[in-house]
């Protein structure tokens, strides 16, 4: 079994919360990768959906289910630089424009979808609190989305990568690549280092 720090145990929500946004902020990533290697072709043959409520963003690929999980993306990696740098004419971070993209499209995932999404979950990690490793989907002008798709075509995150730098879904690597021609996001700033590989290589 994994632990998570214990100090991540707040006694409330928003301490648990700021715990692990803190740290992200800081170019550290405390959910830890899966324990098993994830059988990502099961999305596409055995579509197994499970309803969360998302409670608060926890980092650029990552959030807190109202349930208590944690639910992490696999198609996605958030930006963890910490690198100061210049976003719509503000001073701050890759890591803290992840982290603000992943709070905003939670709320806009939410909004179309009565405060849930389907997720389909690819394996979970024990221990406390539970991590579990899906991608989830929403509802956008009729149409379903991936949250992580959605992350990496708004220039808020990159496609996931697996330890051989290979794209975990190659979808998501189109998507990364026009958001980079379109200069969306993060592309709009020349001044951060893209992870080709997976600032954290526990992703998948």
């Amino acid at each position: 079994m994994i632990a998570l720090p214990s100090a991540a145990r707040a006694d409330t929500v928003s301490g648990f919360v700021g715990y692990y946004q803190n740290a992200y902020a800081e170019g550290r990533d405390l959910i830890p990768g899966p324990q098993i290697p994830l059988d990502i072709s099961s999305i596409a043959f055995r579509l197994d959906l499970q309803t969360v409520s998302p409670k608060a963003a926890l980092s650029g690929s990552a959030f807190l289910g109202a349930d208590g999980d944690v639910i992490k993306l696999a198609g996605v990696q958030g930006c963890l630089s910490a690198e100061p740098l210049e976003f719509a004419g503000m001073p701050t971070t890759c890591a803290m424009i992840s982290l603000a993209g992943m709070t905003a499209t939670l709320d806009e995932a939410k909004a179309g979808a009565g405060d849930a999404f389907p997720c389909h979950v690819f394996a979970q990690n024990l221990g406390r609190p539970t991590v579990r490793y899906a991608e989830c989907f929403f509802v956008e002008n009729g149409a379903v989305r991936s949250l992580s798709e959605a992350l990496i075509r708004k220039g808020l995150a990159f496609a996931a990568r697996d330890r051989a730098g290979r794209p975990v879904f190659p979808e998501y690597l189109q998507a990364e690549e026009t958001a980079r021609g379109e200069q969306a996001g993060i592309w709009a700033n020349g001044q951060f280092t893209h992870p080709y590989h997976p600032v954290n290589p526990s992703t998948n």
